[in-house]
């Protein structure tokens, strides 16, 4: 038997959407409860945006060096993973924990529900054993995981998504990243930079699909001019994983490398939210 309590807003999701919804409807003296499983603030500040322009940052850094000591000197710049890895895990993501996150929303006045939040009915969240009834409402955030292409033998390996590139510790020898969108291209660059053999596989005529085209064609000039492999306009057969290496098959060629990067896109966390559980709602003319 769960138990239930009445609060005003429910607020499903604590990516920066949601937290400052949660946040402003509590300023604003109503009663406010924020459900969150993973971490308050969403994706961007754990395993997205900021991480990943710590990376960047770094690798600009290396090209510095690189620039200044000269083709001849160039061989003389190790680059060093550790210290990057170590930014991330104690400045960005303060080892990703949201303490301090959970304790901004409660300063705002915000009762804070740690775990997965279900509609079980009209103004109803379930969460861990309690239902809050939800006098004015319940506010949707629930967030994005990343997309997996649905490609022959994907699902059955050991794939990386951008979760898994933030808390590197060691840098692979070569990798291969599936989808050439700006989570990909932007983590190609940054491990190519520290001695990472990358090639980038897009299934789109260009890089950066959704973007003007003269942007991707921009961008492809440069990261081949880099050194980055680029495939675009392609279609991916099937995936290996084998001996501690993928194989990917594309059109007649297999393309190999020690780890392999999904980043083909992001999907909203719909399953088990309970939609099915509430109807269309009032209609706004």
């Amino acid at each position: 038997m769960t138990a239930s309590t009445d609060v005003d807003v429910v607020v499903i999701g604590q990516g920066p959407g949601g937290e400052h919804a949660a946040a402003r409807l509590a300023e604003g003296g109503l009663d406010v409860v924020a459900v969150e499983s993973r971490l308050v603030g969403g994706e961007c500040p754990y395993y997205g945006c900021v991480p990943s322009k710590m990376m960047l940052a770094a690798a600009a850094l290396l090209d510095d060096a690189r620039r200044v000591t000269g083709r001849a000197g160039a061989a003389e710049v190790h680059p060093d993973w550790a210290p990057v890895a170590a930014r991330i895990r104690d400045e960005a993501t303060d080892d990703w924990d949201d303490t301090v996150a959970v304790r901004r929303l409660e300063d705002a006045g915000v009762t804070f529900a740690r775990g997965k939040g279900r509609l079980v009915g009209e103004r109803q969240v379930e969460v861990e054993g309690t239902t809050y009834v939800a006098r004015r409402g319940v506010v949707l955030n629930p967030g994005t995981d990343p997309a997996v292409p649905p490609i022959e033998g994907l699902a059955d390996t050991p794939y990386w998504t951008n979760r898994d590139v933030v808390q590197l510790k060691e840098l692979p020898g070569s990798l291969l990243v599936v989808g050439g969108g700006a989570i990909g291209v932007e983590l190609a660059q940054a491990l190519h930079a520290f001695g990472v053999e990358v090639t980038i596989l897009e299934m789109a005529p260009r890089l950066l699909p959704p973007e003007e085209p003269e942007a991707g064609a921009a961008l492809e000039q440069a990261l081949s001019a880099a050194g980055i492999r680029i495939h675009t306009g392609v279609s991916i057969g099937s995936v290996r994983y084998a001996d501690g290496g993928f194989s990917v098959d594309v059109g007649d060629q297999t393309i190999s490398a020690d780890k392999l990067l999904v980043a083909a896109g992001r999907k909203p966390l719909l399953d088990d939210l309970g939609l099915e559980t509430v109807g269309p709602g009032p209609r706004h003319r």
